[in-house]
């Protein structure tokens, strides 16, 4: 999220967001032409206790959103919630999807038919996916062979997902989604990290957006039978 470090011009008004324990990329919350005005910038996460947490280097634009641009960035969030309330819900077939694995092949979801899986829908941008991955890796070790988590990395490049997967050790399977696919709107994706928890039948169980401990309880009730 773009904070200016001066006041807009007095006809725009500038367009903040702050959540707790959740991540919303500015294409995705907003979806909106932006109107750029030269000006020093800050840049501060999406956790509203961390804010400015660097200066972008001179040159860089604010960018103002308009009263008109609010109205239909609104609109179109209330279309995806409820979009979401009827494609996230529990008992939904889960929609498959094939997207390229690290190695670069073809990986489909329906191939984990059969298993529990959390489809993971993450970024290495994205702040609290990763901080909740050390409690994941934990999981996913004390749950092994009774669930699968397939990672799937939004807006990012090729190159700092495979980095990111790479530092923090994520040992499960992980997918590229790259510009251009639908896998994010056939799920009403809305902000990261979107937990999807999918039974052995395909279907959803349970859908947990944020960071979320409701995830790990729900966890411990289906696989610690």
């Amino acid at each position: 999220f773009l904070f200016p470090t001066h006041p807009p011009h007095p006809s725009l008004l500038l367009f903040s967001l702050h959540l707790s324990a959740l991540c919303l990329p500015l294409p995705l919350s907003l979806s909106l032409s932006l109107s750029p005005r030269p000006g020093p910038l800050c840049a501060a996460s999406c956790n509203n206790v961390q804010v400015c947490k660097f200066l972008v280097e001179s040159g860089a634009a604010v960018f103002a959103v308009t009263h008109s641009d609010m109205q239909t960035a609104a609109k179109k969030r209330a279309e995806m919630e409820e979009k979401a309330k009827v494609v996230q819900a529990s008992g939904v077939e889960a929609p498959d999807f094939t997207l390229n694995d690290i190695n670069g092949k073809p990986f489909s979801l329906s191939s984990l038919r059969g298993k529990y899986v959390v489809i993971d829908f993450w970024g290495s941008w994205c702040i609290w996916c990763i901080k909740g991955m050390p409690k994941m890796k934990e999981y996913y070790e004390k749950y092994k062979g009774k669930f699968e988590i397939l990672g799937v990395d939004c807006n990012d490049t090729e190159a700092k997902w495979k980095a990111a997967v790479e530092k923090h050790q994520l040992p499960w399977i992980h997918v590229y989604n790259p510009k251009g696919s639908d896998v994010l709107d056939k799920y009403a994706v809305q902000g990261f990290p979107t937990k999807i928890v999918i039974g052995p039948d395909g279907k959803i169980v349970k859908t947990i957006v944020g960071e979320d401990p409701a995830f790990y309880t729900l966890l411990d009730e289906v696989l610690g039978k």
